[in-house]
């Protein structure tokens, strides 16, 4: 079992929000401030404090409605369900996210339950500040322990993707893929590109205090951006080898050479692009990409086109475009090539080993 930084800072924010609520005497309404805290953690300190916000808010709102409730017409079930629907009510009218309305009902259900036998302002005063104890704890804990490094975790998870992905395409441009086991791993590699975006949306979302760090952060957001769209080109260039792994197997061997010479070309000048970021290619003197060669695009086309004759058009058009995805391919990886060397100019520090 592996637990992350996450499980361990839910876990310290509800120990705080239990000693700060027994602390100040208000033991018997801290579960709803320990719910508030578990649902508070977020995986940014940016969305974190967004979800501190949001969640006062909803803690206000949910509070407001169910005080209301109680002092004008009681606490009984259905009144507690009619106004659990009407603070969902107004938390979709006002497009609230699912965690801040789940903290509106709470607040609903702490100020309505439990509350006859005490004086009602005094028992829902206890509650209202044991759930903004939960929510602030829980804001204190993240910004505190264990910031998260997106940055480097995303390098990771591109270099990691990029590296699954070429060998993938190696095997099968060399027909030695089991089918099967290709087509598995193809919906895992969708999975992680759908991830790398999430945590590029996460590493976006960091802010700096500094002019200076903002820029480079800049810059670096765009070096991984092209990146990230250089991994999607290899992905789809992976599945349209798949698809066409067949044909591309029944064809004379010279134009099957011909493809795996072009493929091997790009995915060279990919790994190229990878170690160059990491500071692994000498670049003092020399561009380190000096001698990567273009695909033959135009080529490859006019063998293709001539290899099947006037009366098969099918045939033809199904490899076509197998030739104009890998000078895609070739572009953005120049594009990424000139956005790397400006960045590698400037930049102080990016180090990922």
């Amino acid at each position: 079992m592996k637990l992350g930084a996450r499980a361990f800072k839910t876990g310290v924010a509800i120990m705080i929000t239990m000693y700060i609520a027994t602390l100040i005497g208000f033991e018997a309404g801290f579960f709803a401030g320990t719910i508030a805290a578990a649902t508070s953690l977020q995986p940014s300190i940016y969305r974190s404090f967004q979800t501190m916000a949001e969640q006062i808010q909803a803690n206000i709102l949910g509070s407001a409605i169910a005080i209301t409730l109680v002092l004008t017409a009681g606490n009984a079930p259905f009144l507690i369900g009619a106004g659990i629907v009407l603070v969902i009510g107004i938390c979709t009218f006002f497009k609230m996210k699912e965690d801040t309305t789940f903290i509106a009902i709470i607040a609903v259900l702490a100020l309505m339950m439990d509350s006859s036998n005490v004086v009602y302002l005094e028992f829902a005063g206890m509650r209202f500040t044991t759930i903004l104890i939960g929510i602030f704890s829980a804001f204190l804990v993240n910004l505190a322990f264990l910031p998260p490094k997106y940055e480097i975790q995303l390098f990771n998870q591109i270099s990691e993707l990029t590296s699954d992905l070429l060998q993938w395409i190696r095997v099968t441009t060399r027909h030695l893929a089991d089918q099967p086991a290709l087509k598995k791993e193809i919906e895992m590699l969708n999975t992680e590109l759908w991830q790398l975006e999430n945590t590029y949306l996460l590493f976006s979302e960091e802010r700096t205090y500094s002019r200076t760090k903002g820029i480079e952060r800049a810059r670096k957001l765009v070096i991984f951006r092209s990146l990230i769209s250089l991994s999607r080109k290899s992905y789809d260039l992976l599945t349209t080898l798949h698809r066409l792994d067949y044909d591309i197997e029944h064809i004379s061997k010279d134009i099957s050479r011909r493809i795996l010479k072009e493929v091997d070309k790009v995915m060279h000048t990919h790994e190229k692009l990878m170690l160059m970021y990491q500071g692994r290619i000498r670049s003092k003197d020399t561009d380190p990409l000096h001698s990567v060669s273009t695909p033959d695009v135009k080529g490859l086309i006019v063998e293709l086109i001539n290899y099947y004759d006037e009366g098969d058009e099918e045939a033809r058009l199904k490899l076509i475009p197998l030739a104009s995805m890998l000078y895609d391919y070739h572009e953005e990886m120049m594009h990424c090539k000139m956005l790397m060397k400006s960045y590698l100019k400037k930049a102080s520090d990016h180090d990922f080993d």
